[in-house]
């Protein structure tokens, strides 16, 4: 049977005009904010006031919680620098993408240019993107931001603490102030140069200005164009430093007064975002790499109600204080409880934008129905895994229920840690198989796993899903779906200082 031209015409007029209404609604649906990820380091979950810090005052923080949403239960993949750096900016657990611990200033590894960043999700829809502070994903310049999506790059390569100055000034366990010593002397790096081959204390004292005043510039310099800021400062990494407008600011020590000042970069931040009229049209991002480095005590944070910290995958390694603050569509002085990550952020943005998520698999979610306050809304994970150690599976977990596998772990067994910049060193733990009731038990303090063997057989089948896919070094399997790592490859420039 044969149709009449003018009918076939008509029809593929209407095919036409169908796609560009459907093309329309996709870009109605499609928002394109401002996205700022602020990103601290070592921050412990209760050391904020909108997290019950009270012994010095965040009033920004306050403020940006009292005008966005606290979420109770973020998390990063894992709680440990350099691995949930990658998990931010990829949106996949760190197993997937072979990066695990900090890595140090002898390495010749880092973030695989294959991976796929935020940055880069944003640069398909035109965003400029910048990164002021921390990067610790590899210090070669082909791993450097400004070859991972980012237009614009400050900052240290990796830790504060990567330096000899620290075996010299505190008092270190003679390994510990060997490992140091042996360090390169600390650089500042801008683009891919490094502009100051040799970071002194009184540079350090600044970083926090430096990132801020950058940070604000950047800002500034945008003018219609959307933008993603991400700003990974370096403190509150030991060793802490702060300049002289917060020193003894706080009235509760060195590490108060740090945390003022990281407060008073976020109002900078705030400030200009209302100053250059664009502040209903931003989403601010405020959270952490992982918890508080217990051993050093007054020079450490405090995880409040969690256990344990940084190093551990125990609630307080790897749970985040976070707040999100969007006043055109995040609800105003909200609390999200659902469990939620760091992982999310890069397929949340992606989704906000509009912008086409990478071709190869990640692990995140769309988180925009939590993040906007939609009633009844629930975490989009199933269950959440809890890598560490070099592909360790720990634990895994869902909303209420965390299961962990026998392990060792780093734990100080309540004494206080160390004082004046200085660690005391960790005892081991050891945890067997036990199931603890988050809702009930924030502090993992009572093995529930004789009452609930249906939960636990149920987070075991999760388990076994993550070793096929991830691996598990705990279990000596491998994962069919882990990426390699970066590397230097013969006639790759090297950084040299």
């Amino acid at each position: 049977m044969r149709f009449p031209q003018s009918l076939i015409r008509t029809l593929l007029l209407l095919l036409v005009c169908l796609g560009m209404l459907v093309d329309e609604s996709r870009a109605a649906d499609a928002e394109q904010p401002n996205v700022v990820v602020i990103f601290i380091d070592d921050m412990g979950y209760a050391d904020i006031g909108p997290f019950g810090a009270t012994d010095y005052p965040t009033p920004n923080l306050d403020r940006m919680a009292a005008e966005g949403m606290r979420f109770t239960d973020f998390v990063v993949s894992t709680a440990v620098c350099s691995a949930s750096r990658a998990s931010l900016l990829t949106g996949c657990y760190n197993r997937r993408v072979s990066i695990s611990g900090a890595l140090s200033p002898q390495a010749t590894i880092g973030l695989n240019p294959d991976e796929v960043t935020i940055a880069e999700i944003c640069r398909q829809k035109g965003y400029a993107t910048a990164c002021f502070g921390k990067w610790h994903l590899g210090h070669h310049p082909k791993f450097l931001p400004t070859n991972h999506g980012f237009d614009e790059y400050f900052g240290l390569p990796y830790s504060n603490d990567m330096w000899p100055r620290h075996a010299d000034h505190f008092d270190l366990s003679p390994a510990l102030a060997k490992r140091k010593k042996r360090h390169p002397p600390l650089p500042l790096i801008e683009q891919t140069n490094v502009i100051n081959p040799d970071v002194t204390e009184e540079v350090q004292k600044q970083l926090t200005t430096l990132y801020t005043e950058r940070a604000v510039d950047f800002i500034r310099r945008q003018g219609d164009r959307p933008f993603f800021l991400y700003v990974p400062h370096s403190m509150v990494h030991v060793p802490l430093y702060v300049s002289d407008k917060f020193l003894g600011k706080s009235g509760a020590g060195l590490y108060g007064d740090v945390v003022m000042e990281l407060d008073w970069s976020v109002g900078e931040i705030l400030r200009t975002l209302k100053e250059q009229g664009i502040d209903e049209e931003t989403l601010v991002v405020f959270t952490s790499d992982n918890g508080p480095w217990l051993s050093f005590g007054d020079h450490g944070g405090s995880a409040g109600p969690l256990r344990e910290g940084k190093g551990t995958m125990f609630e307080g390694g790897y749970r985040e204080p976070t707040i999100m603050r969007w006043p055109a569509r995040v609800p105003a002085g909200t609390t999200c409880t659902e469990l939620a990550s760091t992982i999310d952020l890069l397929p949340t943005v992606a989704a906000l934008i509009g912008a086409e998520l990478p071709d190869h698999p990640i692990d995140g979610k769309d988180i925009r129905p939590l993040m906007f306050g939609e009633p009844g809304a629930t975490s989009p994970h199933e269950v959440f895994y809890c890598y560490y150690g070099g592909g360790q599976l720990q634990a895994v977990r869902d909303g209420r229920w965390k299961l962990h596998f026998p392990h060792q772990y780093r734990t100080l067994n309540g004494r206080p840690g160390g004082s004046g910049g200085s660690p005391v060193n960790y005892g081991t733990g050891k945890i067997g198989l036990e199931l603890f009731d988050l809702h009930n038990d924030l502090g993992e303090t009572t093995n529930v796993a004789d009452q609930y063997p249906e939960v636990v057989q149920r987070l075991q089948q999760a388990a076994e899903q993550a070793r096929e896919d991830l691996g598990d070094r705990l279990t000596k399997r491998q994962g069919q779906g882990v990426r390699p790592v970066g590397r230097l490859e013969p006639g790759d420039q090297r950084l040299r200082w």
